[in-house]
């Protein structure tokens, strides 16, 4: 075999065919290193993607829907086909569902599918990135392993990679843009740090000013241990930021550019524009809970509890993210003083690059004012995989060759274990017994590698029994966290994992009995609504827009604020449509999602997601009614939640409209 040049972390040549590598790794490669990683990108498809049938937030569901139905819905992001309002986050998300739901067929796995994917995608990304800022073959598999189990088994993750949610794209577009970072500090590139720029920005038009979290630890890495000197630095990092800026402001600026009475308004705005969208609702609304953002509830966050520093260890957040923060803790500390004085380089840069995206979203998920979903947490998952990867086997190497810094990893494994104890306890009926399989692996890890040390004689067999404590101390709890999802639905408006998984917010998305979707269950091909217009009977013997065991009665999105509309309405609407854009306008999507997704009709959401958006006035009604778009209105000054009424729209309803006998709060606008 021939040598070849190489540049700086590459690995020579291998006479191994293409497939082989693919599978096997080099031939220097440890013969168990790739096989192990195939195998966790296996477990982790497996959780992300079975048992799909149901798991879904009605709103995005009804967007994507919309979407398939058309083009213009598609690209704005509408919720309804008709392309009255868009969804309150960017489109992106939505458009690689769409897509999927384009080519195989509207259903739960088409638009669930490419999430999974996703989420497995972005567990090889981690373990790449931290198996190429690595030394030493067996070393950097095996941190780069560590990391890939930590990140699959994530309990937060499993479950937001089972929804239909923006965050599992956000967090595969920002692990991206992490590998690229990583590699042009590795290669000295500029055009990997351009393509990490312009990963952030598509990240942006995920999930907006949440994307901008990572950019702080990017950039510092960045300017201190690039291969360039310190002017040239600068330069590199006002191009990316310039590429970052294009890539994130395109669709907002073709949306607030294109005129207002021929697109969507932009729901969750105040004004109509994308650019209000990102600094208020969705922007320091989120962080102060006000200006125009959503607010936080009592002491702030809402559904993640109370804002502080303890926040990520409170009984909603803990077993979701918090599992594996004291490691986590324990390393950054002793690789700020192992490597303070030598942090150039590719592993000094990984640990910049992790440790900062860890330590600004603890920051700013902790003390978020506005509100705060558990869900949120999962864009932390990358840097704890990371960090336990790194970490680990930094700990371990100083632990076999350091006396001094022995007692170090120790102290990570009992403060980790002693904390899944506590967590496990917050809920001791259920799998009692793990917290003390935890508590006695934790006691026995530590003894081992205490009196290892002692004896200063580290063992094969020492080594594998320490190893094997340690990670039953460290994986139990958020493992059996993590498998909870696969055995029932997720709540699509607040995944979570657990014991408590789909019991957050305001009720399960899944409803009645089974938790589907109004109109069926859908594994996969077309959504029934679509084909059983006029109120037909569907499969099962339920009529369309009948909520009977489904989501719209009990669910979220249907029985929360605004509530469903009758399986009668829903029957006499069908029937009386006409050439009517829209079946019916109604107050929110709370009442709009359900009928748009048992109907396959597009639904008029007059206020938005909760009904609150000045999207509809008296103005654009009358043009609405008068060109016969829009025939319907279901109006009611609180039927889209306490408060949520436009007083306005609905007096003109009232006095202009005719009441339909024996549907109450409908009204026929023709004419």
């Amino acid at each position: 075999m021939t040598a070849t040049a190489m540049r700086p972390g590459h690995r020579a040549a291998t006479s191994r065919s293409l497939p082989a590598r693919v599978l096997l790794g080099a031939e220097e490669d440890p013969r168990w290193s790739r096989p192990a990683m195939w195998a966790v990108l296996a477990v982790a498809f497996v959780l992300y993607a079975w048992g799909l049938s149901g798991n879904a937030n009605e709103y995005y569901a009804a967007a994507v829907l919309s979407g398939t139905q058309s083009w213009k819905a598609f690209f704005f992001g509408a919720l309804d086909a008709g392309s009255f309002i868009t969804v309150d986050k960017p489109p992106l998300a939505l458009w690689v569902m769409g897509l999927f739901a384009r080519i195989f067929g509207y259903g739960t796995w088409s638009m669930l599918l490419p999430q999974a994917l996703a989420g497995v995608a972005a567990v090889g990304l981690v373990y790449s990135a931290v198996r190429r800022a690595c030394s030493g073959r067996t070393y950097a598999d095996a941190a780069a392993l560590v990391a890939a189990v930590v990140m699959t088994l994530t309990p937060i993750t499993v479950a937001i990679n089972r929804d239909n949610n923006p965050d599992t794209i956000l967090v595969l577009l920002l692990v991206l843009a992490a590998w690229f970072c990583l590699e042009s500090l590795r290669t000295g590139r500029l055009r990997s740090l351009l393509v990490c720029a312009l990963f952030v920005g598509l990240a942006f038009n995920a999930k907006m000013l949440q994307a901008y979290l990572v950019v702080p630890a990017f950039a510092l890495a960045y300017l201190l241990c690039a291969r360039v000197p310190w002017l040239r630095r600068v330069g590199h990092l006002l191009a990316a930021g310039l590429v970052m800026l294009v890539s994130s402001a395109w669709w907002m600026v073709i949306v607030d550019l294109w005129p207002g009475d021929s697109r969507p308004y932009v729901g969750g705005s105040t004004d109509n524009s994308v650019w209000d969208l990102v600094i208020g609702y969705n922007g320091l609304g989120r962080i102060f809970g006000q200006g125009g953002g959503p607010g936080g509830g009592a002491g702030g966050g809402g559904f993640g509890g109370e804002s502080g520093a303890g926040r990520l260890f409170n009984d909603i957040l803990a077993g979701q993210i918090s599992w594996l923060l004291p490691f986590c803790v324990v390393a950054l500390v002793f690789a700020a003083v192992m490597r303070v004085r030598r942090i150039e380089g590719p592993s000094g840069a990984a640990w910049l690059v992790w440790g900062g995206w860890l330590v600004v979203h603890y920051v700013v998920f902790s003390f978020s004012s506005g509100t705060f979903h558990p869900y949120y947490t999962t864009a932390m998952a990358p840097a704890v995989a990371a960090l336990c990867g790194l970490g680990g086997v930094s700990m371990w190497q100083e632990y076999r060759r350091s006396r001094a810094w022995a007692w170090v990893l120790p102290l990570a494994v009992a403060l980790t274990g002693g904390w899944s104890f506590v967590v496990l306890r917050r809920t001791p009926d259920w799998a009692p017994w793990l917290a003390w399989v935890v508590l006695g692996a934790t006691l026995a890890a530590v003894a081992v590698l205490v009196l290892a040390r002692v004896r200063a004689q580290v063992t094969v067999r020492i080594a594998a029994l320490a190893l094997a404590a340690t990670a039953v101390a460290g994986l139990a709890g958020p493992a059996a966290y993590a498998v909870t999802p696969l055995g029932s639905q997720v709540n699509g408006t607040n995944p979570t994992a657990g014991p408590n998984a789909g019991q957050m917010g305001f009720g399960r998305m899944g409803g009645g009995p089974g938790g589907q979707f109004r109109g069926g269950q859908f594994p996969g091909g077309q959504f029934p609504g679509r084909d059983f217009p006029g109120g037909q009977e569907q499969p099962g013997g339920q009529d369309a827009g009948s909520g009977t065991g489904r989501v719209g009665r009990a669910g979220f999105m249907g029985g929360g604020p605004g509530g469903g509309m009758s399986d009668s309405m829903v029957k006499y609407l069908l029937a009386n449509q006409g050439t009517a854009t829209w079946l019916v306008a109604v107050n929110s999507a709370m009442q709009a999602s359900p009928t748009i997704l048992s109907t396959g009709r597009p639904v008029l959401a007059m206020g938005g997601f909760t009904g609150s958006d000045a999207a509809m006035t008296v103005d654009r009604l009358k043009e609405l009614t008068s060109s016969g778009r829009l025939r319907y209105v279901l109006s009611g000054g609180d039927r889209g939640g306490p408060g949520r009424g436009n007083t306005e729209v609905s007096t003109w309803v009232q006095q202009n409209c005719k009441a339909v006998d024996g549907q109450d709060g409908l009204y026929d606008c023709a004419g």
